[in-house]
This record gives C-alpha cells, sequence and structure tokens, in this order.
C-alpha cells in the first residue's frame, strides 16, 4: 500500500516538473482573475489577460483549436469586461443582475448550436482528436464568459459545468495542472455563485 501511495505521489511530482512555464503561468493567473471575479473586482479583468496569452499557446501545443480560438474571444471580451464593469459600477447601483426564462433559452440554444457547428468545423478541418468534446466546452466557456461581462448572476452555474467538463478532457489532454486548477474552479465558482446571489438579493430588497 505504502509502495502504490508513494508511486501515486511520484508520477503527480513528474507531471507537475514536466509542466511548461506557460501552463504554470496561465493556471496562477487564471486562479486570481477568477477569485477576484467572484469578489466584483474590476482588477479580475486585466489579470485574465496574461492567463489568456499562456493558455492561447498552452491549447495550440495541445492540439485544442476550439479552446484556442476561444482565448481570442476571452481577450476580447477581457477588455470589454473591463470597460463594463468600471461603467456599470458609476451609473448603476444594481450591478448584478439576474437571467429571466427567455434568457436560459436562448443561452442553451446557443450552447447547442455552438457545440454542434464547432464540433463539425474541428472534426473535418484540424487533426484534433476530441473535436466535439472541445466544441462543447469551447460553446459553454463562449456563453458563460459573455454572461460574466454583462455580470449576470447565472454566469457562475454555466462555469461550474464547464469546469467539471474540463477536468477530463485535461487529464485524458496530459494537461494534469490545468486539470487540478479546474477542480479548484468548480469550487470558487460555486462561492461566486453564492456571493452574487447575496449581493443580487440585498440590491433587490
Amino acid at each position: 500500500m505504502l509502495l502504490l501511495e508513494s508511486s501515486f505521489f511520484q508520477l503527480i511530482a513528474d507531471q507537475f516538473i514536466h509542466t511548461t512555464w506557460l501552463e504554470w503561468l496561465g493556471v496562477l493567473s487564471g486562479f486570481i482573475c477568477i477569485y477576484l471575479a467572484t469578489k466584483e473586482n474590476v482588477l479580475s479583468w486585466p489579470i485574465s489577460i496574461i492567463s489568456v496569452i499562456a493558455y492561447a499557446w498552452v491549447f495550440l501545443e495541445a492540439k485544442m483549436y476550439g479552446d484556442m480560438a476561444l482565448q481570442f474571444y476571452f481577450l476580447f471580451t477581457a477588455f470589454y469586461g473591463w470597460y463594463f464593469w468600471i461603467r456599470k459600477k458609476k451609473v448603476d447601483d444594481k450591478p448584478v443582475t439576474n437571467l429571466a426564462g427567455k434568457g436560459w433559452w436562448l443561452a442553451i440554444g446557443s450552447v447547442i448550436i455552438l457545440s454542434i457547428v464547432l464540433g463539425l468545423f474541428l472534426d473535418h478541418f484540424t487533426d484534433t482528436n476530441v473535436p466535439y468534446e472541445d466544441g462543447f466546452c469551447t460553446a459553454l466557456s463562449f456563453v458563460a464568459q459573455l454572461m460574466l461581462t454583462r455580470k449576470i448572476l447565472q454566469n457562475w452555474i454555466l462555469w461550474i459545468v464547464v469546469d467539471l467538463c474540463y477536468i477530463p478532457l485535461y487529464i485524458y489532454k496530459n494537461l494534469n495542472l490545468s486539470a487540478i486548477f479546474y477542480a479548484f474552479l468548480v469550487a470558487i465558482a460555486i462561492k461566486g455563485y453564492i456571493d452574487w446571489r447575496r449581493t443580487y438579493r440585498e440590491q433587490t430588497n
């Protein structure tokens, strides 16, 4: 039993040693920016730019082209979210908004359509071996990120789902540090939802 435990921890240690510095940079900056987002801290956005650039290169090397392309979208939304959060804080005393029933149908429909389109594209025009998995995670992240920039409470629910989906995908692609990182992100996203829901309730009372 002790030998098995020793082998397991040695395997984890070896995987950490072989983790590239870009993945470390993406993970650490990503952790900070997500934590700040749960606190509604606008500094989340400039820090996220660092994570986005690092992960774009990591995903290129891992042949996860959907996620690589997603980083360019994240880069754009980082600047937009940065501007929107500052502006909203100045002009609106109710910064967190709630997603209505129609909004849910729009979000779910967008994820389904984007997943199919991205999956087909990646399957036919790239050499990735996870086209539909990558396409689904990319589509869900796309919608969740847009909701985050608009300070919609339910963005955290989508992030919980997508983080859970990314864990096995990253393990399969040998991005083990990122898999561990996303396991932590599940907990952070849950906390983010709880904190934002408290804020929303306070501002509607």
